[in-house]
């Protein structure tokens, strides 16, 4: 396995850092793969993949590029530059057009286990990733960035009341699977079996990411680094599940939108980014389901945690019936 040698200091100063590129990037494998993971996902593939597919076609290097930049055990590190607080998509991006080309093809080789393939022995490598990076961008993470923010922070919400509840190790364990923390100072950040780091003194940020099994490490040199994580998946797949019509016109649509969300607690800082409402008119929501008997809410440390009662289960089931037709709660 692969760990980290992290002290008491430099774990406190940690903290999370939200990243259009790195949000691009696991996007970028997402439409590499192919595989969807929820149904939102399998609507974005359907929506992205076909006009992703016809670009590589018209570009066989870059194609070539992505083939052997996403290795089975390890990412072309100048690919995926160690994201900085709030860093713009053009910032980051910049980043990799910048990388030398010396770099990136030793990078490659490093994905590919093994020697470049001979198309790619040439010096506009990192122009094309960025190239290709700035279509991901535009064509297929930018037209839904602002709700992807909003889910990206409410995961940052949860992950921060999950460190106030039981510290950063129980936080830690529950990033994404290969992820741990060991003790003695030792964060596991992989499964493969590669030499451990010591970057006490260093400064550590955690960075979520919409697209579901997804996750890697970055570094610069021995000052930053990253851990990148998939978010919590019923806010990822939230933005396309449906509020019943029913159940719409018996609640409101933005009151119903919000009984259907807790079928996983949530504070309400996590539904305010959900939703896109302000906090006053979530807060009115829940105050009118609490006292109908919808939900229920507990407290976890310093965090108050929403849920549906069975009543509420109950009442969403009813409304997803054959004969329902959907509102849809994207936004």
């Amino acid at each position: 396995m692969g760990w980290w040698q992290v002290n008491a200091d430099t774990l406190a100063g940690s903290r999370f850092v939200l990243s259009p590129l790195a949000e691009t990037f696991a996007s970028l494998r997402l439409l590499h793969t192919g595989v969807a993971t929820h149904p939102g996902e399998r609507r974005w593939l359907d929506a992205h993949l076909p006009a992703y597919r016809r670009r590589l076609a018209r570009d066989p290097v870059t194609a070539l590029l992505v083939r052997c930049g996403l290795g089975p055990e390890w990412i072309a590190d100048f690919l995926t530059p160690t994201p900085r607080a709030g860093e713009t998509f053009a910032d980051e991006v910049a980043r990799v057009r910048e990388a030398s080309p010396e770099a990136a093809r030793a990078h490659l080789t490093v994905s590919l286990r093994g020697p470049l393939p001979p198309r790619l022995d040439r010096d506009d490598l990192p122009e094309r990733a960025a190239g290709l990076l700035a279509y991901v961008w535009e064509e297929t993470v930018r037209p839904y960035w602002p709700r992807r923010r909003r889910v990206l922070e409410a995961d940052v919400a949860g992950r921060t009341a999950q460190v106030g509840r039981g510290g950063w190790a129980a936080a830690l364990d529950a990033l994404r699977p290969g992820t741990r923390w060991l003790g003695e100072n030792r964060l596991q950040v992989n499964a493969h079996e590669y030499p451990p780091r010591e970057i006490s003194g260093a400064e550590l940020v955690f960075v979520p990411v919409t697209p579901q099994r997804v996750g890697w490490v970055s570094w610069e040199g021995t000052d930053r680094y990253a851990l990148v994580y998939p978010c919590a998946g019923v806010l990822a797949d939230s933005g396309g599940r449906p509020v019943p019509a029913s159940l719409a016109a018996l609640l409101g649509t933005a009151r119903a939108r919000v009984l259907v969300l807790l079928d996983t607690p949530l504070s309400t800082s996590q539904l305010v980014a959900v939703t896109g409402q302000g906090l006053g008119s979530v807060g009115r929501h829940l105050r009118v389901l609490l006292d109908a008997g919808l939900v229920e809410r507990g407290r976890a440390g310093r965090s108050v945690l929403y849920s549906r009662t069975a009543a509420g289960q109950v009442l969403v089931e009813a409304g997803t019936g054959p004969a329902s037709a959907g509102v849809s709660i994207r936004s």
